[in-house]
Protein backbone atom coordinates (compact mmCIF):
# COMPACT_ATOMS: atom_id res chain seq x y z
CA UNK A 1 0.00 0.00 0.00
CA UNK A 2 2.71 2.69 0.73
CA UNK A 3 4.41 1.44 -2.59
CA UNK A 4 1.36 2.28 -4.52
CA UNK A 5 1.20 5.76 -2.58
CA UNK A 6 4.41 6.86 -4.40
CA UNK A 7 3.82 5.83 -7.17
CA UNK A 8 0.72 7.67 -6.89
CA UNK A 9 2.74 10.88 -5.79
CA UNK A 10 5.09 9.98 -8.60
CA UNK A 11 3.01 10.22 -11.20
CA UNK A 12 1.93 13.67 -9.95
CA UNK A 13 5.04 15.04 -9.83
CA UNK A 14 6.04 13.78 -13.22
CA UNK A 15 2.56 15.11 -15.10
CA UNK A 16 3.57 18.21 -12.82
CA UNK A 17 7.14 18.86 -14.37
CA UNK A 18 5.66 17.90 -17.78
CA UNK A 19 3.00 21.33 -18.05
CA UNK A 20 5.95 23.11 -16.04
CA UNK A 21 7.99 22.21 -19.50
CA UNK A 22 5.14 22.85 -21.54
CA UNK A 23 4.08 25.60 -20.27
CA UNK A 24 7.71 27.24 -20.50
CA UNK A 25 8.24 26.27 -24.08
CA UNK A 26 4.69 28.03 -25.01
CA UNK A 27 6.20 30.93 -23.42
CA UNK A 28 9.88 30.54 -25.22
CA UNK A 29 7.52 30.02 -28.29
CA UNK A 30 5.92 33.67 -28.15
CA UNK A 31 9.10 35.23 -27.26
CA UNK A 32 10.85 34.08 -30.35
CA UNK A 33 7.57 35.28 -32.55
CA UNK A 34 7.08 38.57 -30.85
CA UNK A 35 10.87 38.98 -31.78
CA UNK A 36 10.36 37.99 -35.46
CA UNK A 37 7.15 40.31 -35.78
CA UNK A 38 9.22 43.07 -34.56
CA UNK A 39 11.79 42.81 -36.69
CA UNK A 40 9.73 41.84 -39.38
CA UNK A 41 8.34 45.70 -38.96
CA UNK A 42 11.51 47.33 -38.57
CA UNK A 43 12.39 46.31 -41.82
CA UNK A 44 9.18 47.70 -43.78
CA UNK A 45 9.01 50.45 -41.32
CA UNK A 46 8.59 53.76 -43.63
CA UNK A 47 11.94 55.22 -44.81
CA UNK A 48 12.78 59.07 -45.23
CA UNK A 49 11.27 60.89 -48.46
CA UNK A 50 13.62 61.47 -50.77
CA UNK A 51 13.83 65.37 -52.43
CA UNK A 52 15.85 66.70 -55.18
CA UNK A 53 16.95 69.85 -52.95
CA UNK A 54 19.85 69.28 -50.47
CA UNK A 55 18.99 68.36 -47.21
CA UNK A 56 18.88 69.91 -43.64
CA UNK A 57 21.79 71.64 -43.02
CA UNK A 58 24.41 69.61 -40.77
CA UNK A 59 24.17 70.70 -36.84
CA UNK A 60 20.97 72.92 -37.22
CA UNK A 61 20.41 73.80 -33.69
CA UNK A 62 23.80 75.05 -33.28
CA UNK A 63 23.83 76.85 -36.63
CA UNK A 64 20.70 78.69 -35.24
CA UNK A 65 21.55 79.18 -31.75
CA UNK A 66 24.87 80.60 -32.93
CA UNK A 67 23.17 82.98 -35.34
CA UNK A 68 20.96 84.06 -32.81
CA UNK A 69 23.27 84.93 -29.95
CA UNK A 70 25.56 87.03 -32.45
CA UNK A 71 22.86 88.91 -33.36
CA UNK A 72 21.38 89.47 -30.07
CA UNK A 73 24.35 89.78 -27.88
CA UNK A 74 27.27 91.66 -30.69
CA UNK A 75 25.05 93.31 -33.48
CA UNK A 76 22.00 94.11 -31.64
CA UNK A 77 22.76 94.23 -27.91
CA UNK A 78 19.21 96.28 -27.76
CA UNK A 79 17.00 93.24 -28.82
CA UNK A 80 19.02 91.06 -25.94
CA UNK A 81 15.45 90.34 -24.28
CA UNK A 82 14.84 87.77 -27.12
CA UNK A 83 14.97 84.02 -25.98
CA UNK A 84 17.24 82.19 -28.44
CA UNK A 85 16.65 79.00 -26.88
CA UNK A 86 12.32 79.28 -27.22
CA UNK A 87 13.47 80.68 -30.69
CA UNK A 88 15.28 77.68 -31.65
CA UNK A 89 12.14 75.64 -30.51
CA UNK A 90 9.59 77.22 -32.42
CA UNK A 91 11.85 76.65 -35.24
CA UNK A 92 11.59 72.91 -34.48
CA UNK A 93 8.65 72.56 -33.75
CA UNK A 94 7.58 74.15 -37.24
CA UNK A 95 8.76 71.23 -39.17
CA UNK A 96 10.19 68.26 -36.90
CA UNK A 97 8.46 65.29 -37.94
CA UNK A 98 6.18 66.67 -40.43
CA UNK A 99 5.57 65.99 -44.17
CA UNK A 100 7.59 68.62 -46.07
CA UNK A 101 5.08 69.56 -48.21
CA UNK A 102 2.59 70.12 -45.82
CA UNK A 103 3.82 73.26 -44.07
CA UNK A 104 1.58 75.83 -43.11
CA UNK A 105 1.67 79.50 -42.20
CA UNK A 106 0.15 78.63 -38.77
CA UNK A 107 3.26 76.59 -38.54
CA UNK A 108 5.55 79.32 -38.39
CA UNK A 109 3.28 81.83 -36.43
CA UNK A 110 5.18 81.49 -32.55
CA UNK A 111 8.25 81.91 -34.56
CA UNK A 112 7.21 85.00 -36.54
CA UNK A 113 5.83 86.16 -32.77
CA UNK A 114 9.02 85.88 -30.83
CA UNK A 115 11.54 86.70 -33.47
CA UNK A 116 9.93 90.02 -34.91
CA UNK A 117 11.81 93.44 -33.87
CA UNK A 118 11.04 96.70 -35.21
CA UNK A 119 12.47 98.17 -37.98
CA UNK A 120 13.58 101.74 -38.10
CA UNK A 121 12.11 104.52 -40.31
CA UNK A 122 13.87 104.82 -43.94
CA UNK A 123 15.88 101.94 -43.86
CA UNK A 124 14.51 99.00 -45.38
CA UNK A 125 15.86 97.56 -48.43
CA UNK A 126 14.11 95.34 -50.58
CA UNK A 127 15.46 93.63 -53.44
CA UNK A 128 15.23 91.14 -56.48
CA UNK A 129 18.23 89.52 -58.38
CA UNK A 130 20.43 91.71 -56.32
CA UNK A 131 20.81 89.26 -54.05
CA UNK A 132 25.00 89.60 -53.36
CA UNK A 133 24.64 93.34 -54.58
CA UNK A 134 22.53 94.21 -51.79
CA UNK A 135 24.45 93.11 -49.04
CA UNK A 136 27.28 93.83 -49.96
CA UNK A 137 25.79 97.30 -49.59
CA UNK A 138 24.06 97.07 -46.44
CA UNK A 139 27.33 95.60 -45.24
CA UNK A 140 29.09 99.08 -46.02
CA UNK A 141 26.69 100.97 -45.04
CA UNK A 142 24.58 100.41 -41.63
CA UNK A 143 21.95 102.65 -42.72
CA UNK A 144 20.00 100.30 -44.34
CA UNK A 145 18.86 97.20 -43.67
CA UNK A 146 17.29 94.06 -46.10
CA UNK A 147 15.34 90.71 -44.97
CA UNK A 148 18.52 88.85 -44.16
CA UNK A 149 19.84 91.96 -42.06
CA UNK A 150 17.00 90.77 -39.64
CA UNK A 151 16.74 88.83 -36.84
CA UNK A 152 14.79 86.00 -38.75
CA UNK A 153 16.39 86.48 -42.10
CA UNK A 154 20.16 86.66 -40.36
CA UNK A 155 19.56 83.22 -38.63
CA UNK A 156 18.00 81.31 -41.64
CA UNK A 157 19.97 82.97 -44.83
CA UNK A 158 21.81 80.71 -47.02
CA UNK A 159 20.84 77.66 -44.81
CA UNK A 160 17.89 74.45 -45.26
CA UNK A 161 15.96 72.54 -43.19
CA UNK A 162 12.83 70.25 -43.33
CA UNK A 163 11.28 67.61 -41.40
CA UNK A 164 9.78 63.71 -42.20
CA UNK A 165 7.14 61.77 -40.92
CA UNK A 166 9.95 58.74 -39.88
CA UNK A 167 12.69 59.40 -37.36
CA UNK A 168 14.40 60.96 -36.21
CA UNK A 169 11.96 63.32 -37.46
CA UNK A 170 14.66 65.96 -39.74
CA UNK A 171 15.87 65.02 -42.78
CA UNK A 172 19.32 65.49 -43.54
CA UNK A 173 19.88 63.99 -47.23
CA UNK A 174 17.07 66.02 -49.30
CA UNK A 175 14.92 68.83 -48.80
CA UNK A 176 11.99 69.63 -51.56
CA UNK A 177 12.61 72.47 -54.16
CA UNK A 178 9.45 74.99 -54.59
CA UNK A 179 8.81 73.04 -58.40
CA UNK A 180 8.15 69.49 -56.00
CA UNK A 181 5.83 71.43 -53.73
CA UNK A 182 5.24 75.01 -53.14
CA UNK A 183 3.96 74.49 -49.08
CA UNK A 184 7.79 73.22 -48.51
CA UNK A 185 9.42 74.48 -45.29
CA UNK A 186 11.57 77.15 -46.68
CA UNK A 187 8.94 78.74 -48.68
CA UNK A 188 6.71 79.20 -46.54
CA UNK A 189 9.73 80.27 -44.06
CA UNK A 190 10.19 83.06 -46.39
CA UNK A 191 7.13 84.47 -47.75
CA UNK A 192 6.27 84.99 -43.76
CA UNK A 193 8.99 86.69 -43.04
CA UNK A 194 9.20 88.54 -46.61
CA UNK A 195 5.51 89.61 -45.84
CA UNK A 196 6.41 90.84 -41.99
CA UNK A 197 9.28 93.11 -43.45
CA UNK A 198 6.54 94.68 -45.48
CA UNK A 199 4.73 95.44 -43.00
CA UNK A 200 6.98 96.57 -40.52
CA UNK A 201 8.40 99.42 -43.09
CA UNK A 202 7.52 103.01 -42.69
CA UNK A 203 9.29 105.69 -44.34
CA UNK A 204 10.54 106.06 -47.50
CA UNK A 205 11.82 102.35 -48.77
CA UNK A 206 14.68 101.78 -51.48
CA UNK A 207 14.22 98.29 -54.03
CA UNK A 208 17.49 97.11 -55.39
CA UNK A 209 16.51 95.70 -59.14
CA UNK A 210 18.76 94.39 -61.65
CA UNK A 211 18.70 96.07 -64.97
CA UNK A 212 20.67 93.92 -66.71
CA UNK A 213 18.29 90.89 -66.60
CA UNK A 214 17.25 90.54 -70.03
CA UNK A 215 13.78 89.01 -68.88
CA UNK A 216 13.04 92.43 -67.60
CA UNK A 217 13.95 93.84 -63.93
CA UNK A 218 10.94 93.70 -62.61
CA UNK A 219 8.75 90.02 -62.13
CA UNK A 220 5.43 89.71 -60.43
CA UNK A 221 6.45 86.14 -59.51
CA UNK A 222 9.40 87.20 -57.46
CA UNK A 223 9.09 87.68 -53.92
CA UNK A 224 9.30 91.12 -54.24
CA UNK A 225 6.69 91.03 -56.95
CA UNK A 226 3.73 88.99 -55.44
CA UNK A 227 4.58 89.26 -51.86
CA UNK A 228 6.64 92.20 -50.54
CA UNK A 229 4.65 95.27 -52.77
CA UNK A 230 1.44 94.41 -51.56
CA UNK A 231 1.94 93.97 -47.96
CA UNK A 232 3.87 97.97 -47.57
CA UNK A 233 1.33 100.29 -46.00
CA UNK A 234 0.23 103.37 -48.17
CA UNK A 235 -0.19 104.68 -44.06
CA UNK A 236 3.08 104.45 -43.29
CA UNK A 237 5.59 104.34 -46.45
CA UNK A 238 5.79 107.28 -47.84
CA UNK A 239 7.59 106.60 -51.15
CA UNK A 240 9.12 104.04 -53.03
CA UNK A 241 12.54 104.19 -54.22
CA UNK A 242 13.40 102.29 -57.59
CA UNK A 243 17.59 101.58 -57.43
CA UNK A 244 18.10 100.08 -61.37
CA UNK A 245 21.84 98.87 -61.21
CA UNK A 246 23.33 97.35 -64.67
CA UNK A 247 26.21 94.81 -64.17
CA UNK A 248 29.39 96.84 -64.71
CA UNK A 249 30.28 96.09 -68.44
CA UNK A 250 26.82 94.75 -67.97
CA UNK A 251 24.17 94.56 -70.97
CA UNK A 252 21.66 97.83 -69.69
CA UNK A 253 18.46 95.59 -70.90
CA UNK A 254 16.66 98.27 -68.48
CA UNK A 255 15.86 101.65 -68.04
CA UNK A 256 13.95 103.88 -65.80
CA UNK A 257 11.63 103.88 -68.28
CA UNK A 258 11.05 100.20 -69.03
CA UNK A 259 8.44 98.30 -69.27
CA UNK A 260 8.52 96.26 -66.58
CA UNK A 261 9.56 99.28 -64.57
CA UNK A 262 6.43 100.73 -66.30
CA UNK A 263 4.63 97.88 -64.53
CA UNK A 264 5.61 98.03 -61.13
CA UNK A 265 5.41 102.06 -60.85
CA UNK A 266 1.60 101.29 -62.72
CA UNK A 267 1.06 98.99 -59.34
CA UNK A 268 2.63 101.65 -56.52
CA UNK A 269 0.79 104.26 -58.16
CA UNK A 270 -2.54 102.34 -57.76
CA UNK A 271 -1.68 101.68 -53.96
CA UNK A 272 -1.22 106.12 -53.89
CA UNK A 273 2.82 105.42 -53.29
CA UNK A 274 5.25 107.68 -54.18
CA UNK A 275 8.04 106.60 -57.01
CA UNK A 276 11.32 107.80 -57.60
CA UNK A 277 13.27 105.79 -60.17
CA UNK A 278 17.30 106.11 -60.44
CA UNK A 279 19.35 104.46 -62.92
CA UNK A 280 22.58 103.25 -61.46
CA UNK A 281 22.39 104.98 -58.00
CA UNK A 282 25.76 106.22 -57.79
CA UNK A 283 26.59 105.03 -54.09
CA UNK A 284 25.73 101.45 -54.69
CA UNK A 285 27.49 102.09 -58.69
CA UNK A 286 30.86 102.85 -56.55
CA UNK A 287 30.47 99.71 -54.41
CA UNK A 288 30.38 97.50 -57.65
CA UNK A 289 33.36 99.90 -59.21
CA UNK A 290 35.71 98.56 -56.38
CA UNK A 291 35.95 95.26 -57.88
CA UNK A 292 36.35 97.06 -61.51
CA UNK A 293 38.23 100.29 -60.62
CA UNK A 294 39.64 101.23 -64.20
CA UNK A 295 36.34 100.26 -66.07
CA UNK A 296 34.57 103.33 -68.23
CA UNK A 297 31.57 102.97 -66.01
CA UNK A 298 33.28 103.45 -63.04
CA UNK A 299 35.19 106.78 -64.67
CA UNK A 300 33.96 109.70 -61.33
CA UNK A 301 34.65 112.57 -64.31
CA UNK A 302 36.06 112.46 -67.94
CA UNK A 303 38.62 115.03 -69.44
CA UNK A 304 36.80 117.12 -71.96
CA UNK A 305 39.96 119.31 -73.00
Amino acid sequence: MPFQQGSARTRQRTVLLVGMVVLLAALVLAVVLASVLTHGKQEVSPRMMKWKDRGTTKNLQEVILGRCYSYVMARYPELGDKDCLKIWESLKHAFIYKNPCNITSEDYQPLMELASHPIPCNKSLFWSKTNDLAHRYTKSNQNFLTLEDTLLGYMADRISWCGDPSAPGINYESCPKRSECESNPSSVFWKMASKMFAEAACGVVQVMLNGSVEAGAFRSSSIFGSIEIFNLNPDKVSAVHIWLMHDIGGPQSESCSGHSIKRLKSILEDRNFKIICEDNYRPVQLLQCVHNPDHTDCRLCTNTT
